[in-house]
């Protein structure tokens, strides 16, 4: 077992794709884990698969509702003691129609999920790391190759990944003087179910239609333990990783 692992990690949407890979990887290197999300029966299976024991707790979460954050928070404080990082990993986005076809429901179940769920956990998490003696901890928050460069039909998943940078910096400085780590990981295709339809092609900046490669999701998995194992004297403030093939730099 890993020298971290009194550890203690909440990993949002952790029942599926890259919250599920995170998960797994903390859980490997030792640490204990809440595995947070919206539906108990995903969660309950990486419990049991990570053969982690009782280093694994579910807690069924919805992020955008801040009682329910409240919950989770408290529940990961008084089953293992403490926190000592987050992976603020939940999000959802919005059916790629022109932007002019978008509801204002779509766009507001965006922004609850992946801004407003973010804060709440930030907050929560802020609360926890200042409470410690000596206080402190690392907060990881997800951002997206979107955060940088959107693609055709995804207004509200480019705004709030956009509005996630701004949060992360935010965050960063005002936990600075806590020693409070925020920093924000960037992905790139990592081949989960909402990347599925790269297989079949998806719509690029010219027009047309192309098949994107894809990477691993548990590289992404290692790129998230590698940022919470780092000692809090130092911070990835901005990680991207991505299928090196894919389309970005140059994208449109």
């Amino acid at each position: 077992m890993s020298s971290v692992s009194s550890k203690i990690a909440i990993v949002t949407g952790a029942g599926s794709g890259v919250g599920r890979a995170a998960a797994r990887a903390l859980l490997s290197d030792g640490y204990r884990v809440v595995l947070a999300g919206r539906r108990p029966e995903p969660l309950e299976e990486v419990a049991a698969q990570s053969g982690a024991g009782n280093r694994a707790l579910a807690v069924p979460t919805d992020v955008t509702d801040e009682q329910s954050v409240a919950r989770l928070f408290q529940t990961c404080v008084q089953h293992f003691g403490g926190l000592d990082v987050l992976f603020n990993n939940a999000g959802r986005g919005a059916p790629a129609v022109p932007l002019e076809d978008l509801t204002l429901a779509q766009w507001q179940q965006v922004v609850d999920v992946n801004l407003t769920g973010m804060f709440l956990c930030i907050r929560e998490a802020f609360r926890v790391m200042k409470s410690k003696n000596p206080p402190g901890g690392r907060i990881i928050n997800n951002g997206s190759i979107s955060a940088h460069a959107p693609r055709p039909f995804s207004a509200p998943y480019t705004a709030t990944k956009h509005g996630v940078s701004g949060l992360t910096r935010a965050a960063s400085l005002d936990g600075r003087k806590y020693d409070i780590a925020v920093g924000q990981i960037d992905i790139g295709n990592a081949s989960t179910n909402m990347t599925a339809r790269m297989a079949e092609g998806v719509p690029q900046a010219d027009g047309t239609l192309a098949v994107e490669p894809r990477m691993d999701v548990d590289i992404v998995g290692q790129s998230v333990l590698y940022m919470a194992n780092l000692p809090l004297e130092a911070n990835v403030l901005f990680h991207t990783v991505m299928a090196t093939k894919m389309p970005f730099v140059g994208r449109g």
